[in-house]
């Protein structure tokens, strides 16, 4: 399986610009911010990933359950489609935490 690395890219481009918008209370920086902002950008975005991938997760075996309980408002494409974007977004993340770990293990070997 290959996950192509521009909508990824893309995504994670328009959950900065969310984050940046003026008027959504963060127009006064704070000291994290204003030491490093993209640090902080960048740990957000991280963040609101992660809780993606895990309300999708949630969502999937939550639709799973009601299927086998008999929710006859359900079908069986809805869930296999729920489960299909859980496993996909779980599989994206598991790629970008591989590069991230790879990236840093460079850096580690790195000489000073």
């Amino acid at each position: 399986m290959e996950i192509k690395a521009d909508s990824l890219y893309q995504e994670m481009q328009a959950m900065i610009a969310q984050v940046n918008q003026p008027g959504a209370g963060n127009d006064i920086p704070n000291m994290t911010q204003m030491v490093n902002p993209s640090q902080q950008n960048f740990a957000d975005m991280l963040n609101n990933a992660i809780n993606n991938v895990n309300d999708l997760q949630r969502t999937s075996r939550t639709m799973q359950q009601r299927f086998d309980m008999g929710d006859p408002n359900l079908s069986l494409a809805d869930v296999m489609v729920a489960k299909e974007k859980s496993g996909i977004a779980f599989e994206a993340t598991m790629q970008v935490r591989n590069k991230v770990l790879e990236a840093y293990k460079q850096i580690m070997n790195m000489p000073v």
